[in-house]
């Protein structure tokens, strides 16, 4: 190899490790979880009592809507498009995050910001809607999109730029984590395991309690303001933003800075 390629596979590696997902090990990394789990959880609440049963976040409830309407021959179009809008904007995501990875950039803030705009243009077009939500409405259901995309972003981000962390807006995996751990904890025979155990069920419990969180202010905002309370996870969305400056990329090690 060359002294130029050298050269340009270590430029290429110093902007990988640039661009490494964050440590979610630190406190702040775990605030800011928090905070995306109670943003998922009041958004998800929302756009189901806002939009005539639209999950946003917990994207496969759409499929029984879905179905459920179907056979009963009241099919919603918004329950149709959501899985796939939400399939492609996880794509989509997948491929933003890559160009600014080989651009040397970290992809936390950037998603970040996309979320926020995606929730705030849900917000936006809610109101354009008017009080009078007609979930079928074109306005309605393009506005309903731009939530799921919002959570696809957020489902994203995390297995992107927070490797490691749990997920932050669909929780069954992580109520099935939690229960077991517990169940390790209280009939394991293994310290190390249970040890192990009790480090999952750590790790896991402030989402649950954050996504709780959020149904309920999401629930309670609702039903006081309606569709404008979408202010709240797009408020939150952008504290999550501000968060994300503290939350340092981690460092791998480069192997040819060993040799």
């Amino acid at each position: 190899m060359n002294s130029r390629n050298i050269a340009s596979a270590v430029s290429v590696d110093d902007r990988r490790l640039t661009a490494s997902a964050a440590s979610v090990e630190s406190g702040e990394a775990r605030a800011l979880l928090v905070v995306l789990s109670v943003t998922a959880g009041c958004t998800d609440v929302i756009s189901f009592l806002g939009l005539g049963g639209l999950f946003t976040a917990h994207i496969t409830g759409n499929l029984v809507i879905l179905a459920a309407h179907f056979f009963s021959g009241e099919a919603q179009i918004a329950p149709m498009l959501s899985v796939p809008v939400f399939i492609v904007m996880l794509i989509l995501t997948r491929m933003l995050a890559s160009s600014l990875e080989l651009r040397g950039f970290a992809s936390l803030h950037p998603l970040l910001l996309l979320q926020f705009v995606l929730l705030a243009g849900f917000l936006i077009l809610c109101v354009v809607a008017g009080p009078r939500i007609d979930p079928s409405g074109t306005i309605e259901i393009i506005a309903g999109m731009l939530g799921v995309s919002a959570m696809a972003v957020q489902n994203a981000l995390v297995q992107i730029s927070l490797k490691g962390a749990p997920p932050t807006a669909a929780m069954t995996g992580n109520v099935t984590l939690f229960a077991m751990s517990v169940g390790e904890i209280l009939v394991g025979r293994d310290p190390a395991e249970i040890a192990e155990a009790r480090k999952r069920a750590v790790r896991t419990l402030p989402e649950l309690l954050g996504f709780a969180l959020g149904c309920g202010l999401g629930a309670a905002y609702e039903t006081a303001m309606g569709l404008a309370s979408l202010a709240l996870p797009v408020e939150l969305a952008l504290l999550a933003f501000a968060m994300g400056f503290v939350v340092e990329p981690a460092r791998s090690v480069n192997p040819t800075r060993m040799q």
